[in-house]
């Protein structure tokens, strides 16, 4: 596979268009024991999209809780409870696409091709971002405070586009506030937080959405009925498999991803995933809950993920986040992490 120069980088970055989509996202976690005050809306959230306004839905299921991150049509449907934690922030889902469609000009998929056009930059001016990979495309949150930032720091290598009410709307560092533009701060060296790698096989695979209701039984088990109520919320380094399941509708578009045991729940006619069929491992990332504040967390993995030219889905959870990478690749990876956790820190 041939990388790119960092001047073919740069000028294909050029060439690509930084969207801010119009949702406004709130980022929550469901208690496991606390789900079952929660499956009323969520069924409706996930099957009766005739009976909700929500446009942009993501639940993820891992060992701890469950992350669901919701438009604010969405969360007016989650009442108050003390099984449910809100993150504070109002956050923007961004989105590069090139030619007017999704990004697909780099033969690596996923978090990897936007790591240093998007990733490193924001973490070398403190934006903490959340992670949204799907089958269709990679979401880019980033606290809405945080825009003038973000707009001031990406808009020399894209062109930057606000949707509002279906129209895109050019957006420049004026338009966006009038205050400090970039946080000015001297960049800090980033925690080189440790990871976990399961020996679960995952696939990314995306539905119909005519088609969902004819695997509903089958989603509602997995997603709703799976958990062992004894099953440790913390896994161990040498735990072989990790609970992990995630579950997005976005803009009418499906994404699953689960490991192989899951799959073979579901028909094998309706999934779809890519014509490799491949499959992928996990890169669990941090020892303790991360937190929503700290910058520089995606851009640890992505960034030699993207020096080696390895594609990569990233989600971020309420606790910690997840990489996806090639099986092939899980060798090199599990080395290239372990050399970055013995490497002296550099001021």
């Amino acid at each position: 596979m041939q990388k790119q120069s960092s001047g073919e980088e740069l000028l294909a970055t050029r060439n690509m268009d930084l969207h801010i989509l119009d949702h406004r996202l709130r980022v929550t976690s469901i208690s496991k024991n606390g789900l079952v005050n929660f499956t009323h809306p969520l069924i409706k959230l996930i099957f009766l999209r005739n009976r909700t306004r929500c446009k942009f839905f993501s639940l993820t299921e891992t060992p701890e809780n469950y992350t669901v991150v919701l438009d604010e049509e969405g969360f007016k449907e989650l009442r108050p409870s003390e099984h449910l934690q809100v993150e504070s922030a109002i956050w923007l889902p961004l989105n590069v696409v090139s030619n007017g469609s999704a990004s697909s000009s780099s033969q690596a998929v996923g978090v990897t091709k936007i790591a240093k056009s998007v990733i490193a930059p924001l973490a070398q001016q403190h934006v903490s971002v959340f992670m949204l990979s799907t089958y269709q495309t990679d979401f880019i949150l980033v606290k809405e405070k945080d825009l003038s930032v973000v707009v001031s720091t990406l808009e020399e290598e894209f062109n930057i586009y606000k949707e509002e009410g279906g129209e895109s709307v050019p957006v420049h560092c004026q338009d966006v506030s009038n205050g400090l533009h970039k946080n000015g701060r001297e960049a800090i060296q980033p925690t080189v937080h440790p990871v976990l790698i399961p020996k679960n096989q995952f696939c990314v695979m995306s539905l119909d959405p005519d088609t969902l209701p004819s695997i509903a039984t089958t989603l509602i088990d997995v997603l709703f009925y799976s958990s062992s109520p004894k099953e440790d919320p913390q896994p161990s380094p040498s735990q072989d498999c990790v609970k992990f399941f995630s579950f997005s509708l976005i803009d009418g578009y499906i994404s699953l991803v689960m490991d192989t045991e899951a799959q073979r729940q579901f028909p094998a006619d309706l999934l779809f995933t890519s014509s490799s069929g491949e499959l992928w491992r996990m890169v669990r990332i941090g020892g303790q809950p991360l937190g929503f504040d700290e910058c520089g967390i995606v851009a640890q993995i992505s960034q030699p993920l993207a020096d080696s030219d390895i594609s990569a889905y990233y989600i971020s959870t309420f606790s910690f986040d997840h990489a996806l990478v090639p099986e092939e690749d899980i060798v090199s990876v599990t080395d290239m992490l372990q050399h970055q956790r013995n490497e002296p820190a550099t001021s």
